[in-house]
């Protein structure tokens, strides 16, 4: 049992480096628009077979991946604006049903391309594997971890040193106050559509030459991520990724000293428990301020509060100005904090004058 606890855990880690990248696209989508995509494993599924296509091309590997990603992030585009964007509006649980809608298109239309038959990529770096705290870690392994990693923390980097991405973090706290102060929800939806395809990219295209790739492949990851999601809070992208090795870790091991079969089944109870055990109130709004969140969030959160944007129409740009401001205020009250400067833009003008 002793000899069995690395290589499982090395396992755990392995897969819980995909799940994390799959519920950071769940986290994203639904911080910004309060819809629960789940079409987001068929990302990774489009894109793990789109680069086995081009490869099999004879194009190289890395501009294979590069291609596909592309290709799935256009994909995540189009998704928002031709099947999210007409929906806008409508009950949650309508929203719901079309993305699910979605997923069973992008199946039906990768059976169609791609058949039933599985599909393998090569290792980025082949070589014999290595062994690490008495288990054995393969190459391909260790590119799953450090992409998860390195993708986290440009994540980081983007919500916390970008005005782009300060936009995004806005729309996710408060939408009424963001289009107060000159930011596009729509756009930002956009935008989370689009990265949250890139993400599911990168997981599909990193464990395709461990696991093979399959026209339904992105179901039960989609569900995994899900999961992954829902106990790391959905409004809590640090508590994702740790949901996402959690889940990992306990689907490894359960695989490993139970049976196989019991994986999928032991994760959805935990799914089941977080559920039925937590307030469905602290489920969807953002835990980073409860342990052992804190941490990481607080990080997450450092240097802004809220953006505003106004636009510059004389030279044709736009002109970003940090501000911070309280979204809990009225309308009334936000308006007044709005100085003459701000006032200029005709937009602002009438939304805080009810116009």
């Amino acid at each position: 049992m002793s000899t069995l606890l690395p290589q499982l855990l090395l396992t755990g880690l392995t897969t819980g480096s995909i799940y994390a990248l799959v519920a950071l696209g769940f986290v994203l989508i639904y911080s910004v628009t309060g819809i629960l995509n789940f079409a987001q494993g068929e990302f990774s599924m489009l894109s793990a077979l789109v680069c086995a296509t081009l490869l099999a091309w004879h194009l190289p590997l890395g501009a294979a991946a590069l291609i596909a990603a592309a290709a799935v992030c256009a994909v995540g585009a189009l998704t928002e604006r031709l099947a999210i964007r007409p929906a806008s509006g409508a009950h949650p649980l309508t929203l719901l049903i079309i993305t699910f809608g979605v997923s069973m298109a992008f199946r039906g239309i990768a059976l169609m391309l791609w058949g039933a038959d599985p599909y393998a990529l090569p290792e980025f770096t082949p070589g014999p594997a290595l062994v690490l705290l008495g288990g054995v870690l393969i190459r391909q392994a260790i590119w799953a971890i450090a992409l998860s990693l390195a993708v986290v923390a440009a994540l980081f980097v983007f919500f916390a040193r970008t005005v782009p991405g300060a936009a995004v973090r806005a729309c996710a706290d408060n939408a009424f106050a963001s289009r107060l102060v000159g930011i596009s929800p729509r756009r930002m939806s956009l935008l989370a559509f689009t990265l949250s395809a890139g993400l599911g990219a990168v997981a599909g295209i990193v464990m395709t030459p461990i696991t093979g790739a399959t026209y339904d492949m992105g179901l039960a990851l989609g569900l995994k991520g899900f999961v992954a999601a829902v106990i790391g809070g959905l409004a809590n992208a640090p508590g994702a990724v740790l949901g996402g090795y959690l889940v990992g870790l306990i689907e490894a091991l359960t695989t490993g000293y139970l049976s196989p079969g019991y994986g999928t089944a032991i994760t959805f109870l935990v799914l089941l428990a977080v559920l039925c055990w937590v307030p469905a109130e602290s489920v969807a709004r953002d835990t980073k301020n409860e342990p052992p969140f804190r941490c990481f969030a607080q990080a997450w959160d450092a240097s802004f509060e809220v953006l505003s944007a106004r636009y510059n129409r004389s030279e044709n740009r736009i002109t970003w100005v940090l501000r911070k401001v309280d979204c809990t205020t009225t309308p009334d009250a936000l308006g007044a904090t709005l100085g003459p400067s701000d006032l200029d833009n005709p937009r602002t003008v009438s939304l805080t004058s009810g116009q």
